[in-house]
């Protein structure tokens, strides 16, 4: 089954590549184009993608609120958010993972890095290198208070897999680490995100920077 896509950018020309290196594969699908932010809600109601791209700088509503109120008007059911940026320490690309983005890619990379990142959300992994979500974060936002209760109902084991996650690595690194089965890391890392509240695991980078659980 494809991928449903959806792309929102502002920049015609830009969105004709994208959809012809998309259709291009058997396994992803464009089903719509918006070229504000504010379509957005629209948008998805009247094609239901699996995941949106979407730039994350427009002259109307930007990438940042469209994730917003993307996720206040689906909540769970909300489509996967791919933020296209044109830098990679840029300030919005942070906003946009907070406001529930699952990662960013530049509108520079190859189109294989693109494809890769696409499938990659979709299958609800990161596509942001954790130390460059980390630098992100250093450079622009400040540790938070320390965690709330939703940190003390993780259990030791936990709260160590939480910091080797937040260090972006994979299941089988983690497994290796703490002499686990990749199959129980799994089990364990979804408890954590249900814990917390996090989508994915970008944002357990995000909760654990902000919280001043990395040093």
């Amino acid at each position: 089954m494809s991928i449903r896509i959806a792309l929102v950018d502002d920049q015609a020309l830009f969105r004709a590549g994208i959809a012809m290196v998309i259709s291009s594969q058997d396994d992803l699908e464009v089903v719509g184009e918006a070229g504000d932010g504010a379509q957005v809600p629209e948008l998805v109601s009247a094609t239901r993608p699996d995941l949106i791209l979407m730039d994350v700088r427009m002259p109307g509503v930007d990438g940042v609120t469209a994730t917003r109120l993307l996720h206040e008007s689906f909540g769970a059911a909300a489509p996967k958010v791919l933020v296209l940026t044109t830098f990679d320490e840029d300030e919005s690309a942070v906003a946009a993972i907070e406001a529930g983005a699952s990662g960013f890619v530049l509108k520079s990379a190859e189109p294989e890095m693109l494809l890769a990142s696409i499938r990659s959300v979709a299958a609800g992994n990161q596509v942001v290198a954790a130390g460059a979500t980390r630098a992100l974060f250093a450079r622009f936002r400040t540790r938070s208070a320390t965690p709330g209760p939703e940190y003390e109902a993780l259990t030791a084991r936990e709260r160590e897999i939480l910091l080797q996650a937040a260090k972006g690595l994979s299941n089988a690194e983690i497994a290796a680490a703490e002499f686990l089965s990749e199959a129980t890391v799994k089990t364990h890392i979804s408890r954590i995100l249900t814990k917390l509240g996090a989508r994915d695991r970008v944002q357990l980078v995000v909760y654990a920077y902000e919280h001043g659980l990395m040093s």
